[in-house]
């Protein structure tokens, strides 16, 4: 079935390095008091510690606490990062937002909880989400995601609809069906079935230098052509997905049943489709989701407009920040 989602002429990610401009009405996010914990100040369970300041929510869902950067004022705009990243995907969005920002790390990633038997499903993440939303007295919020963020987004909005605004999306974007098998597809996606082996765990899990190789291979061939992940990005990757569990944690989305490949065999439009405005935004130079696999969002979304990035790859927040904040923007000033 041809898409009619709205589609609209592709826009240009800007080029690293150009001066940073903000958009009409925006400015500097600016820091927001709350919950802060230290090293040796936190309300977690003895045994987890903090590197640095950041907020963490009071309370737990299904057990866990969520970090989270809060920033800004205004109608609030929640941003959820996707693998192999964390809350700081989001920096530069943050600052160019005239919003009150909230970017979490989503179970099991950066400063947040970690639970061997934990539930990472979709709708455990999305309860999470809700559960910050409720503790930070956020009674609807624009959310904006790329990669599992945007699938997560995508089930708030389902399943709690009156707690979303508008959607601001980057692929994954539901519609892909079994050209998940495809020869060219699955040669992308050997690293879900890989995740789902213990000896993912075995080989990388607690190896600092082997989980930077590994990621660095994710955020080099997935981004686009104008984009080189910088040394600091990946050490501080590292950092997170390196201490022992951390990689083995981050990978739980995959062991739930969670992932593209699961998902895409299984789907079927639904009978209501999403209500919320949507803005995806569809990079240029995505590998593993091909801008042949939009044709299908109207089946899920019923107001959906289709934006067409050129330049980017995967990494949507972090290469074309701008871009991707002034989408956000203008949802939030509907």
């Amino acid at each position: 079935m041809r898409s009619t989602a709205r589609r609209e002429q592709p826009a240009e990610a800007p080029r690293r390095g150009r001066h940073r401009v903000r958009g009409r009405g925006m400015h500097r996010a600016r820091p927001r008091r709350g919950l802060t914990v230290s090293p040796d100040e936190t309300p977690r369970p003895a045994g987890r510690s903090v590197a640095s300041e950041v907020m963490i929510s009071h309370h737990s869902v299904d057990g866990f606490h969520l970090a989270h950067d809060r920033s800004g004022s205004g109608a609030p705009a929640v941003l959820l990062h996707g693998w192999p990243g964390y809350r700081g995907d989001f920096a530069d969005v943050a600052g160019l937002l005239d919003a009150d920002v909230i970017c979490p790390d989503l179970r099991g990633f950066g400063d947040s909880d970690k639970h061997a038997d934990g539930d990472y499903t979709a709708a455990g993440q999305a309860r999470s989400v809700v559960g910050l939303m409720d503790e930070l007295g956020v009674d609807r919020a624009v959310l904006a995601g790329y990669d599992i963020g945007s699938r997560i987004a995508q089930v708030v909005a389902t399943e709690y609809p009156d707690r979303v605004s508008a959607l601001v999306l980057a692929p994954p974007l539901p519609g892909i069906g079994r050209r998940i098998l495809d020869e060219d597809a699955q040669r992308e996606f050997w690293y879900q079935t890989f995740h789902r082996l213990p000896i993912a765990h075995e080989i990388i899990d607690g190896r600092p230098e082997i989980v930077r190789a590994y990621l660095r291979h994710f955020w080099t061939h997935w981004s686009g052509p104008d984009f080189t992940p910088h040394d600091d990005l990946l050490d501080r990757l590292a950092r997170y997905y390196g201490a022992p569990g951390a990689f083995t944690a981050s990978i739980a989305w995959y062991r739930a049943g969670a992932a593209t490949v699961a998902r895409s065999l299984a789907e079927s439009p639904p009978q209501r489709r999403i209500d919320v405005p949507t803005t995806v935004l569809w990079p240029e130079f995505d590998p593993i989701f091909p801008r042949a696999w939009s044709d299908r969002v109207d089946e899920w979304f019923s107001n959906a407009t289709l934006r067409l990035l050129d330049g980017a790859g995967h990494f949507v927040p972090v290469e074309a920040p701008h871009e991707f904040a002034s989408t956000i923007q203008d949802a939030v000033d509907m």
